[in-house]
């Protein structure tokens, strides 16, 4: 579900339901949170990086999973850490974290790069916030972040239209840092995250401390406006209509919603 591969101070987690287009189910956002935590805390590492396996990196939150929070669901049990706890540790490692998006990014696959500090993407690679489509609202605090890294417009347009994005708008966005070939992207972000590796953990923690500092406050209010905003939309018609246009694999009729 989530490999875990160091070499030398470059710690590599990898998003591994490749079935399922690496989509966050419970169990994954849990052991994500955790080798965040583990990372932190572990004094030879110096570096994350998160990249995926197979065609996707990630696919967003199990909408399977989704479906059974809303009414009339059944068999959904919350984990120790769930969503919440995952982007409370991107939110605070206080290590480099670096992503290598390999394919399909969506949903909080596309959102976490709020929080991502280097991100490098394969050319063939393409990202989604799909949150309109499927009658909720943006999460992870991207209606704070994506604005900080986009402009007002672009991070408008991203969130509300549901539309892709190539790898080469995302670079000319400021979504992300680096197009790579796909057979180049990982031995180019770990070459880049072995270079931080080699300086001082201690620098490394203090300098992202400073660039990052004035942020979480901003962060932390967004993220309660969307918990908010969510909990108001989830179960609601529109999204009841689009999860199950998604199981039945039809396109979602939101005719007068």
């Amino acid at each position: 579900m989530l490999e875990t591969e160091d070499q030398g101070r470059v710690r590599l987690l990898t998003l591994n339901r490749p079935d399922a287009l690496n989509a966050f189910s419970e169990a994954l956002y849990d052991a994500t949170a955790q080798a965040l935590i583990d990372a932190a805390a572990d004094p030879e590492v110096a570096v994350v990086v998160l990249t995926g396996a197979g065609r996707a990196f990630c696919a967003g939150t199990d909408l399977v999973e989704m479906g059974a929070r809303n009414p009339g669901g059944a068999g959904f049990e919350s984990g120790v850490h769930g969503f919440a706890g995952m982007i409370d540790q991107m939110d605070s490692f206080p290590k480099p974290f670096i992503v290598a998006i390999n394919g399909l990014a969506v949903g909080v696959g596309a959102t976490m790069l709020g929080f991502a500090d280097l991100s490098f993407i394969s050319s063939e690679a393409r990202l989604r916030c799909p949150f309109s489509s499927l009658g909720v609202a943006p999460e992870a605090a991207s209606s704070y972040t994506l604005p900080l890294l986009l402009g007002r417009q672009q991070a408008m347009w991203t969130l509300l239209s549901a539309e892709w994005i190539t790898a080469s708008e995302a670079e000319q966005m400021g979504l992300v840092w680096k197009v790579c070939p796909p057979g180049e992207l990982l031995d180019t972000t770990l070459a880049h995250a072995q270079k931080l590796a080699a300086l001082p953990v201690s620098s490394l923690v203090e300098s992202k401390a400073l660039i990052t500092r004035g942020w979480h406050d901003g962060v932390a209010a967004a993220r309660e406006r969307e918990d908010a905003a969510f909990s108001r939309l989830l179960g609601a018609p529109a999204n009841v209509e689009a999860i199950a246009a998604f199981m039945e694999k039809r396109p979602a009729d939101f005719t007068g919603m």
